[in-house]
């Protein structure tokens, strides 16, 4: 079940064009939550959690792995 801060970062990246995947199953555990794609732009991973949530050492090294190959990927967290 999508998380509201989820939703919420789903909405902001399609008010701004993006067309946004929720990645629920993928081949490789601990990929981020969503990947937001635009025309002409570079593709997007936001790993969302909630204020009181962690990361794990796979998601962790998931977003430096992706980074490292040139994408943006990073944790959007919720303020409340």
């Amino acid at each position: 079940m999508a998380s509201k801060h989820q939703s919420k970062e789903i909405k902001k990246y399609e008010r701004k064009g993006y067309f946004v995947i929720n990645l629920i199953k993928t081949n490789k555990n601990g990929i981020p939550d969503l990947l937001a794609l635009k025309d002409g732009e570079p593709p997007i991973f936001i790993e969302c959690k909630e204020k009181h949530d962690r990361l794990s050492e796979l998601q962790k090294y998931r977003l430096r792995e992706l980074q490292k190959l040139g994408f943006t990927a990073f944790e959007s967290r919720s303020e409340k």
